[in-house]
């Protein structure tokens, strides 16, 4: 039964090379086989329209939601193992002894996969495969490739996925139905969990097919050029020690005068009152106008009311009230 299921598999990753040789008239760069890709492309939705999404919805509406979480746990877990085996393979050891860690614990502690008691433990969740260790190791990902009844992948991750179906331990499951049944059950959860997202592309994409193959080579090199100086190593830090915007010396000269000093209107240039002489009054100059001292912050509550009529004596604005400026009209004077 294990070989036929590899035969199967084998059998639609030929099938698509095959159907390889149908081109379109411009094909995109880096997807020669688009005209075929595009016939299997429709063929895989017109199934997951109507057999896979209405079994996923009778799923979503008969299953309670934490019994959902509980199904995705569990072969969430069983996933762990064949990406900690990428993990090691791509001497990415740290990741790996983590992920191993992460199966010893929800295995023992969460009742055989069913809770995620790694995530409670502050073991992060990685995600690998072999075709990203072929990557890895600079294997480069050929042209993009739609599977029959897999959906979108590339010549290199098309055999990274038959690599994988040795190491997943539901492939080793007796008897044969109970190891497709568990298949079953992972397909239908999955697509159960990407209803949403399924929808929002329904109704945002104007061409599926750009749109999935373009966000699923994006997700593979992110995810290969994750931990190689790409990925997260290019985003900025934004740690709590990372040292504040300085504001006071915009223009490189020294600090702005307290907010409690305030100058004299036309006296903006004369030069500022030494602090032993902030408590005396300055002599006025020509214009009139009386040297700004400096205020305590605690005197400014105090400050008298200003008289709006004017005069030398009242050119002293404190800083906490604004003066509008006065406006001086000629006056004609008949004789």
């Amino acid at each position: 039964m294990q070989t036929m299921r590899v035969r199967i598999t084998t059998l639609a990753f030929g099938a698509a090379l095959l159907a390889g040789c149908a081109t379109v008239q411009t094909p995109t760069k880096g997807d020669p086989l688009e005209g075929a890709n595009r016939t299997i492309f429709k063929f895989n939705d017109t199934i997951d329209q109507y057999a896979l999404k209405p079994v996923a919805k009778g799923y979503v509406y008969i299953t309670p939601q934490p019994v959902r979480d509980s199904v995705t746990n569990f072969f969430s877990n069983i996933g762990d193992v064949y990406i900690a085996a990428n993990n090691l393979l791509q001497l990415k050891i740290t990741d790996g002894v983590e992920d191993i860690m992460r199966i010893v614990i929800n295995t023992t502690f969460g009742v055989g996969g069913l809770f995620d008691v790694a995530t409670l433990a502050k073991l992060p969740k990685h995600e690998n495969d072999f075709g990203l260790t072929l990557g890895h190791y600079g294997v480069p990902p050929g042209p993009y490739l739609v599977l029959p009844l897999f959906g979108p992948s590339t010549v290199r991750d098309g055999f990274g996925s038959i690599a994988e179906y040795f190491v997943n331990p539901l492939t080793y499951i007796h008897p044969d139905g109970l190891s497709w049944a568990l298949y079953g059950i992972n397909i239908v959860n999955t697509r159960a969990n990407l209803l949403n997202a399924s929808d929002v592309l329904e109704g945002a994409a104007l061409d599926k097919y750009s749109f999935v193959r373009n966000a699923y080579l994006q997700r593979r090199s992110y995810l290969l050029t994750q931990g190689k100086g790409g990925g997260n190593a290019a985003l900025p830090d934004y740690g709590d020690n990372a040292p504040l915007p300085k504001y006071d010396d915009v223009d490189g000269n020294a600090a702005a005068p307290s907010a409690g000093a305030a100058s004299a209107p036309g006296a903006a240039s004369a030069p500022a009152v030494a602090p032993a002489q902030a408590g005396a009054g300055a002599p006025q100059g020509a214009s009139g106008a009386t040297a700004a001292t400096a205020t305590p912050a605690s005197d400014t509550a105090a400050s008298p009311p200003i008289d709006m009529n004017g005069g030398p004596e009242n050119d002293q604005v404190p800083a906490d009230q604004v003066v509008p400026p006065r406006l001086t009209f000629p006056s004609f004077r008949l004789r």
